[in-house]
This record gives structure tokens, C-alpha cells and sequence, in this order.
């Protein structure tokens, strides 16, 4: 069967993006040149970083069209990653706050990419 197990994101600097991503997820990359980085979370998924002027085809939009979400198992987890990756200096785009399905925060990368995490509501 297919299953996805990557998501690529197209960056202006993948460098920088690369130092980025390490500093959120604590991990290196295992593959990285100028213009594409490659991690793999500990979930196996991969996170590909492209540089947005060497994909190809070009890429119609970039940044902020879609989220890339990151379920934990608590309200106090979704506090513990948020105060981190506020004191990072990350773009908060939404601080921890209660929505229909449970707590969350939304922070947004250096293209604009939205990272959501969340925990869901106890049933």
C-alpha cells in the first residue's frame, strides 16, 4: 500500500530554515546541502525543506496555505512547547487557547508555514 511519510516544505533559505527546525524539534538533520534539508522526526516522519527557487516545477503559492500539526497528549504539554518555542522567538500566531476540538497554539516558521499543536479534549 502508499502511504505518505513526507512533507515538503518549500523555503527561501534552507539554512536558516535548517537551524530553525533543529532549534524547534531538537534534532539534526540527517541530510542537508544549499538548497534542500532533509529530517526525520521521531514519529518517522520525514520534514523536507526545499528551496522554493530550485523546485520544480515551481511551486504556485508558498507558505501559510496549509497547517502542519503536531498532536501531544496534554494541556500542560501544549504550555511546555509553547513557552519553548516562544523564548526561540517564534512567530506566535495564536497563543494556547481553547477551540472546539481541545487546546492548541499556532506558530508560524520563517516562509509562514503554520505549525499547529494541540491536545484534544478528554472524551
Amino acid at each position: 500500500m502508499n502511504h505518505p511519510d513526507n512533507l515538503m516544505l518549500y523555503v527561501a533559505k534552507p539554512e536558516a530554515s535548517a537551524a530553525f527546525y533543529t532549534d524547534l524539534f531538537g534534532i539534526q538533520p540527517v541530510e542537508q546541502s544549499p538548497t534542500f534539508v532533509l529530517f526525520v522526526l521521531h514519529s518517522g516522519l520525514k520534514l523536507a525543506l526545499w528551496s522554493k527557487h530550485t523546485v520544480q516545477p515551481a511551486p504556485a503559492n508558498i507558505g501559510g496555505g496549509c497547517e502542519f500539526s503536531m498532536r501531544v497528549e496534554t494541556r500542560d504539554a501544549v504550555n511546555a512547547l509553547y513557552a519553548k518555542w516562544r523564548d526561540l522567538k517564534a512567530d506566535i500566531l495564536m497563543a494556547p487557547a481553547q477551540l472546539d476540538f481541545g487546546w492548541s497554539f499556532v506558530i508560524a516558521d520563517l516562509d509562514g508555514h503554520r505549525l499547529r499543536v494541540y491536545a484534544l479534549d478528554p472524551e
